[in-house]
């Protein structure tokens, strides 16, 4: 509950009442302060009259003033700079490291906030806050979702950026890992990141014009040779096997993983790793998945050509846009500090449809209008990084909800 105090707090959903510290000092609220989510205290910069006085700071905020102990904020002096500690409920005076005893002013949480939010918590419909969906005004719901997509690109981004820094700023490796990671499609996700960070692309690239090379060594770093008899014959499993263990002695390669590693259940022959595996061999061999291409391409359509590859759907190669070009080029783009290359990447997914998934379907259904990939990925965001983690405080649909619960 301590969060919903801090929903208060950030919003000012003060009483009619004036608000009083514990000693009778008349406080005007006049800037709550800036949410800080990381350590330190809960407010910075606040703007507090204290019994006349203006006083400027940070505000920490508690369930009761004992928390303030139980926390050991008297002993750290980040908190020396705190004005005002607001409360649920005063069980005590506090005192800072630098021995300052605070003013303390208790803060009630509205009945009807308490209701609604409580009703938030426990609901298991999905999305909680659907009836409100429909009076929420389309520009500013869309101005939420244009906050999430920017969430997500940057989220998504740095995972890429974390790639290029393992491999010592190699963004073509980079790239690589993450095309191969988005063949996954979810399920394998994992497993081919691990794989193609095993890949030796130095090796790869002085065999990159054979493809049947660069099949057995990519097969091979995978241990799932055995299993291309699903999609060719023994002897061309037998071919590659021999070619693999020349190529293995030739660049001296680490073990190859094993056919544990890799998730099968559930899939259809088509989605088998090796059989993406054998498609990224294929791109790989093409070239046209270098960074550089994909860095020239200006629209879906040629991306969708660069991706072009036997057993790929322009449903699959849509999805290959959007988890392993739309990323990488806004990781990219801040990298250099090219802000066109970071705004490319999101005119792509205006470009593109939205996805088709459960998630969508069940936005769509509450009224809220889904129409191109951009708002799905921002939806997706809300449900992950949100709704999922039943942080309706964070999120404005929620707090629409519960501004509604105020009239």
């Amino acid at each position: 509950m301590e969060r919903l105090l801090h929903y208060v707090w950030k919003h000012k959903i003060l009483p009619l009442k004036p608000l009083t510290t514990e000693d009778g000092q008349a406080v005007e609220v006049i800037d709550p302060g800036l949410h800080n989510r990381d350590q330190g205290p809960d407010f910075f910069n606040a703007k507090i009259r204290l019994g006349g006085t203006l006083w400027a700071g940070n505000v920490e905020v508690h369930l009761r003033s004992s928390d303030w102990y139980r926390h050991s904020h008297q002993e750290d002096p980040a908190y020396n700079s705190v004005i005002l500690h607001v409360v649920g409920e005063i069980d005590g005076e506090v005192r800072t490291q630098e021995g300052k005893t605070l003013p303390q002013v208790r803060l009630d949480i509205p009945e009807s906030i308490r209701k609604s939010y409580e009703e938030l918590c426990r609901t298991e419909d999905y999305p909680r806050c659907h009836r409100i969906i429909p009076s929420i005004p389309a520009m500013k719901a869309h101005q939420w979702m244009d906050a999430l997509l920017v969430e997500r690109l940057k989220e998504r981004s740095e995972l890429v950026a974390a790639r290029a820094e393992r491999t010592g700023g190699d963004w073509e490796r980079a790239t690589f890992v993450t095309l191969s990671r988005s063949f996954g499609f979810g399920l394998n996700g994992d497993a081919f990141e691990r794989w193609a960070m095993r890949i030796p692309l130095s090796a790869a690239g002085k065999h990159r014009d054979n493809l049947f090379q660069v099949e057995a060594l990519f097969l091979g770093m995978a241990g799932l040779i055995d299993d291309v008899e699903a999609v060719r014959s023994k002897e061309e499993a037998e071919r590659l096997q021999q070619e693999f263990a020349f190529l293995k002695h030739k660049f001296s390669l680490g073990e190859p993983m094993q056919r544990d590693d890799w998730r099968f259940l559930r899939t259809r022959p088509k989605n088998f790793p090796s059989v993406r595996i054998l498609q990224i061999a294929a791109l790989y061999h093409s070239g046209r998945v270098q960074m550089s291409k994909l860095l020239e391409a200006k629209s879906v359509e040629e991306l969708q050509e660069c991706l072009a590859v036997k057993g790929t759907t322009a449903a699959s190669r849509r999805l290959l846009i959007i988890n392993t070009v739309v990323p990488l080029l806004f990781a990219y783009g801040r990298h250099i500090g090219d802000e066109d290359i970071c705004q490319r990447s999101v005119r792509l997914l205006e470009a593109l449809p939205a996805e088709n998934n459960y998630i969508l379907r069940q936005w769509q259904d509450c009224g809220l209008r889904v129409g191109t990939a951009a708002d799905s990925q921002a939806l997706i965001q809300l449900k992950r990084q949100y709704c999922d983690r039943n942080d309706c405080l964070r999120c404005r649909f929620g707090y629409e909800y519960l501004k509604g619960s105020r009239k």
